[in-house]
């Protein structure tokens, strides 16, 4: 293909085989991209504009061109084009979030531990979720704050009601709190921080991206799809990796380096992250049937497309 023809938006591998699912998780999840400068970010940008815009440099390859779109796509809000904060992108999720999650499972026999990293991971949770929000649909700031106060609330209220209830509970029920306090807190922080996209609705286009409308019940289900794989996602690290801690914990050699156990559970959880168990979950397009819309958007799509349209497509965020 020339360069000169070359379609930058174009998915660079199939998105309906789990092999290309799998190179675009690994791709978007590359936390070696979060190293680079804004300074670099910004050549790759406008390599990626200048390509839309049909005036590649003269010498520009492919493989440059793929490099570009994999930064553009790692720092910039694929709705607004902005530069998004180091720690809400998707390359920083897996030294950030591992570093979390090891330091949650960790520190989980105290209530004030349990506080405290509840607070810092329903902190950084409210970061992602707004810096990944649709931004067609713009959230105030008094909204944020009850967005991140509820959550966060929320994600107490559970962490401490089940530490307390557990504490005659088998020990490896109580290490299984933090991923209970994560999942219920997920369930109310992204639709209260997207909660605009429910109200008015989301862009939703053809297969040419052509906008057709806004729709809520694809703001519904593209929040719904975002709650259920945050959920999974952590899953695996959360619920297997307090069974194996709670069996290494018995061998003399583990109860000798009581002080490396935060560490080892942060390097393990970051084994974890980076197994390729939902690459399916990591795109942030989305589709639906044009007769699940609602009436009014479905009859002005079938009004002027009759059946050429069957399908639309909607950012569902990540």
């Amino acid at each position: 293909m020339a360069v000169s023809s070359f379609d930058i938006d174009a998915p660079r591998w199939d998105q309906s085989t789990f092999m290309g699912r799998l190179k675009h998780f690994f791709n978007i999840t590359d936390c070696r991209t979060a190293l680079l400068s804004d300074s670099r970010l910004d050549e790759a940008k406008a390599l990626v504009e200048s390509c839309r815009a049909g005036s590649t440099p003269p010498g520009t390859t492919e493989e440059q061109l793929h490099y570009a779109k994999k930064l553009y796509d790692s720092a910039f809000h694929p709705d607004t084009g902005d530069r998004m904060n180091l720690i809400g992108r998707m390359s920083f999720q897996v030294p950030g979030g591992m570093a979390i999650t090891g330091f949650m499972l960790q520190f989980y026999r105290t209530v004030p531990a349990v506080v405290f990293w509840q607070w810092v991971n329903q902190s950084f949770n409210a970061l992602v979720n707004f810096t990944n929000r649709n931004a067609a649909s713009p959230i105030t700031p008094k909204q944020i704050g009850v967005a991140y106060i509820t959550a966060t609330s929320t994600a107490l209220a559970t962490a401490v009601g089940l530490n307390l209830y557990t504490k005659k509970a088998p020990p490896l029920v109580a290490r299984w709190v933090p991923f209970v306090a994560v999942a219920a807190a997920n369930c109310v922080n992204i639709p209260m921080m997207r909660q605009q996209e429910i109200l008015n609705g989301i862009a939703v286009t053809d297969e040419n991206g052509n906008k057709l409308g806004h729709s809520t019940k694809a703001a519904v289900k593209g929040i719904s799809q975002v709650v259920i794989s945050r959920i999974t996602m952590a899953a695996p690290g959360m619920i297997i990796l307090p069974i194996i801690m709670q069996r290494l914990e018995k061998y003399k050699f583990m109860q000798r380096i009581t002080y490396l156990h935060g560490p080892i559970q942060v390097m393990m959880v970051g084994v974890f992250a980076v197994l390729p168990l939902f690459p399916p979950l990591c795109v942030c397009c989305s589709s639906m049937a044009v007769s699940k819309l609602e009436p009014e958007l479905r009859d002005a799509i079938v009004s002027q497309y009759g059946d050429a349209v069957k399908m639309v497509y909607f950012n569902k965020g990540l």
